[in-house]
C-alpha cells in the first residue's frame, strides 16, 4: 500500500485549498478511504470518510459544510476539498485506506507522509 498526498501550503482564513491523495498498492475502488489530520501539540483527528463505490460520505462536525471529501476510482486518486478555512485547520493532513468498502469499516492503513496545512493571516 502506498498514498502520497499533496495540495497543502499556506493560505489566509477564508481560503481554499484542494488536497490530494494518490494511491497505488491495492485496488483502490474497493475500499473506502479517509482524511485525518494532526494539528500542532495534538493527536491525530478524523476528518472524513468516503466509501469505496456508492461514494457516501461523512464529516466530522467541525468541518462539515465546508469540507468536501470525494475520490475518483479511475485515477485511483482521492480528493478533499477545503473552503472557508480557518486558523484551526491547520494541521498535517493524511489519507488512510480502510479494511472495507463500507463507512462503517476501520481504517486499516495510514499514510506516515502528510501534507501540511497552515491557516494565517
Amino acid at each position: 500500500v502506498q498514498l502520497v498526498e499533496s495540495g497543502g501550503g499556506s493560505v489566509q482564513p477564508g481560503g481554499s485549498l484542494r488536497l490530494s491523495c494518490a494511491a497505488s498498492g491495492f485496488t483502490f475502488r474497493n475500499f473506502a478511504m479517509s482524511w485525518v489530520r494532526q494539528a500542532p501539540g495534538k493527536g491525530l483527528e478524523w476528518v472524513s470518510t468516503i466509501s469505496s463505490a456508492v461514494s457516501t460520505t461523512r464529516y466530522a462536525d467541525s468541518v462539515k459544510g465546508r469540507f468536501t471529501i470525494s475520490r475518483d476510482n479511475a485515477k485511483d486518486t482521492l480528493y478533499l476539498q477545503m473552503a472557508n478555512l480557518k486558523p484551526e485547520d491547520t494541521a498535517v493532513y493524511y489519507c488512510a485506506k480502510h479494511s472495507g468498502g463500507l463507512l462503517t469499516t476501520t481504517r486499516s492503513y495510514t499514510s506516515d507522509q502528510g501534507t501540511q496545512v497552515t491557516v494565517s493571516s
